[in-house]
């Protein structure tokens, strides 16, 4: 009888242990500092190199031709991948060139003709391990090439064009640790015959940044430590007028004119055709993931009112978004951040804005910034943002919208 019973105390005792553990696991797993099952293969590639695409006068119509074309290599591929295996991923992003190839002086009758180029893609990454930091890696996969050409006195001298293509590629990984590694990348598109679109080849040197599952007890740690802050729930108001001008805007899409350089600044931003003279949004964002100190992502909603310039035509726009935040400064007094926010899908009231062919009211909505959290527990916050909608050249015609700098505050809790 003594038996059974201790017996029974024992497994009891096992049991409320195992509860125990189980619901300590689950505590650890819903921490903000371990990313859950899906970030924890999630990572992001930013790279920037040399596009090279031969357009010639081949192109063209007959009839019409150029001596001397502007050709401006500098360009960006900027992505997202998810590790299906250690050494396979799914990756989705974007190719495009800094500025547009252009024909000079058509026909020798001062006309200049831009030729846009944009592909969206979806690929299949196998990476090979050369040593325990070196990696060689093959990329197969198919693109959404969007190519705006263009027109004089309504003749169509090099039409749109948008079609499927393949991709592949390959390239070298080099594993700095955990979460970063260096990239080397030769990506390629075939031309298209049918299309009358030349091959593109992109060169380019970035960085992966790898979100990692972390020691149980290394993410209780961070969760714990009150050093650095990080809000879990942002509330904020901004407005914006383009009385300021659009020289944020200009710059990070790189349209800024200075002296005699034409497209100056730096490609990680757009511009877009249709200006808003005003603008207020209100945004919610609610943190996702963080590291110890530098890196967040939160997920937001929000709702912008903007008003054109051109027609003075009032458009609202919805929008769900990601958004990631980079720690540049910790001060006692304040936090210094910048962040970043792609392709947040978006509904707009109205579509083909001022008359121009934006495209659909479905569209992404993309944002970068510079802010501040400041006040004795952080709860305050400024920030300054420029703002864009387009349907990222998904469709030949995509003007875009370009929204000045916001000013923002916020309330954090």
């Amino acid at each position: 009888m003594k038996k059974i019973v201790l017996s029974t105390l024992l497994l009891l005792l096992f049991a409320n242990l195992q509860a125990q553990e189980i619901k300590k696991n689950k505590n650890i797993a819903s921490l903000k500092t371990q990313p859950n099952a899906f970030l924890s293969k999630f990572y992001y590639t930013i790279n920037f190199g040399a596009i090279f695409y031969p357009f010639s006068n081949d192109n063209l119509i007959d009839g019409y031709a150029t001596d001397t074309f502007s050709k401006n290599y500098f360009s960006g591929k900027l992505g997202f991948g998810y590790k299906i295996k250690e050494n396979v991923a799914l990756q989705f992003g974007v190719i495009r060139p800094a500025a547009w190839f252009k024909y000079d002086n058509v026909n020798n009758i001062g006309y200049d003709r831009s030729v846009w180029i944009n592909a969206w893609y979806l690929s299949l990454k196998k990476n090979i391990k050369l040593t325990e930091k070196l990696s060689v890696f093959g990329e197969v996969g198919a693109a959404n090439v969007t190519r705006v050409g263009f027109s004089i006195n309504d003749k169509v001298i090099y039409p749109d064009a948008h079609f499927g293509n393949f991709l592949y590629g390959f390239g070298f990984n080099y594993k700095l640790n955990q979460k970063w590694r260096l990239a080397l990348n030769g990506t390629f598109m075939p031309k298209s015959a049918k299309h009358n679109q030349p091959s593109i080849s992109q060169t380019t040197f970035g960085f992966e940044y790898h979100l990692q599952k972390l020691d149980a007890t290394v993410a209780l740690d961070y969760a714990n430590d009150k050093k650095y802050f990080f809000p879990k729930n942002l509330l904020q108001v901004s407005y914006g007028t383009s009385a300021i001008g659009f020289g944020a805007n200009r710059f990070f899409s790189m349209n800024l004119k200075v002296g005699n350089f034409e497209s100056f600044g730096v490609p990680v931003f757009w511009l877009g055709d249709v200006k808003a003279s005003q603008s207020f949004s209100i945004t919610y964002q609610r943190l996702a993931y963080r590291s110890q100190k530098i890196f967040s992502l939160d997920w937001g909603v929000s709702a912008t009112y903007f008003k054109t310039e051109a027609t003075a035509q009032d458009v609202f726009a919805f929008s769900i978004f990601p958004s990631m935040r980079f720690y540049l400064l910790r001060k006692p007094k304040f936090d210094m951040y910048a962040n970043y926010s792609l392709i947040g899908p978006t509904l707009l009231t109205v579509s083909n804005i001022d008359g121009l062919e934006t495209g659909p009211k479905a569209t992404f909505q993309d944002k970068m910034g510079l802010g501040f959290f400041f006040g004795k527990n952080r709860d305050y916050n400024f920030e300054m943002r420029i703002m864009h909608y387009s349907n990222g050249n998904i469709f030949t015609r995509n003007a875009g919208v370009a929204v000045p700098i916001q000013f923002t505050f916020g309330k954090t809790f």
